[in-house]
């Protein structure tokens, strides 16, 4: 009997707490299950591959300015041309100035015209795009697949983690485009994991990756694993291959 008067008030309290007097609805009227508050915040959709009017520009094709190298923070060294930023071998990864969790990302890629004819065929085309340093999607010449190379690590796919559901790649010296959707791990009070990271992803119009649990930071040798960290940058891989990138924006969520 003590259980039972102690739940009522309990579940009580929790419906008042919300603005929701739930026992005292007539949920035989419409009325009863529309809610008005709050309203959707209103966001202008970008135009012909424009940002949408919340969006922070990470690279418009005019300057490199929100973007320092990931191992020192000093001015990027990649080189712009022609509204495009391209890796500059032997100078590593960049990274944006700014931290970001939870976010929408898009990003357009162009791989080297001739990436099959680098003398290591892992190094065709390969790049990647980083969410909070840690998680990967990779970009690499996966073309027709006709380059070698596990499932698990071609374009599109968590790097070692999740294979992608379908190759979209655009053809070498083409532009190809991710729209990342990715809810970044949650962390307990004690450094544990309470809720893992999710990304989707959609290459060129098509959904390749699903709400993929992420299961740690990315390995490329031993298992994946979380480590604690707050908000963090985005991160452009360079390794070695010159790849481009352009009209890069994320929304924070």
């Amino acid at each position: 009997m003590k259980k039972f008067l102690f739940f009522l008030p309990a579940l009580g309290f929790c419906a008042a707490a919300h603005g929701q007097d739930v026992f005292k609805k007539d949920f035989t009227k419409p009325e009863a299950t529309e809610v008005w508050e709050p309203k959707p915040k209103i966001v202008t959709p970008g135009v012909n591959g424009a940002p949408p009017s919340d969006a922070v520009v990470l690279f418009d094709g005019k300057s490199l300015g929100n973007w320092v190298m990931a191992e020192d923070g000093k001015p990027c060294q990649w080189i712009l041309k022609d509204g495009a930023m391209t890796v500059k071998p032997g100078t590593g990864d960049i990274r944006t100035k700014q931290k970001f969790g939870d976010c929408q990302l898009h990003v357009e890629f162009r791989i080297p015209a001739d990436a099959k004819s680098s003398p290591d065929h892992n190094n065709a085309g390969n790049s990647g795009v980083y969410l909070q340093e840690r998680y990967e999607v990779q970009i690499f010449d996966s073309y027709h697949n006709e380059t070698p190379l596990y499932s698990n690590g071609q374009i599109g796919s968590v790097y070692k983690q999740a294979i992608p559901m379908a190759n979209a790649s655009s053809k070498p010296g083409e532009w190809n485009t991710f729209d990342i959707y990715y809810t970044a791990p949650r962390f307990r009070y004690n450094g544990s994991v309470e809720q893992p990271a999710y990304i989707t992803v959609v290459h060129n119009g098509v959904l390749t990756l699903n709400h993929f649990e992420i299961q740690g930071t990315i390995q490329y040798i031993g298992m994946p694993r979380y480590e604690l960290h707050d908000k963090a940058p985005l991160r452009l891989q360079g390794h070695g291959s010159a790849v481009s990138f352009r009209n890069i924006w994320i929304r924070e969520l």
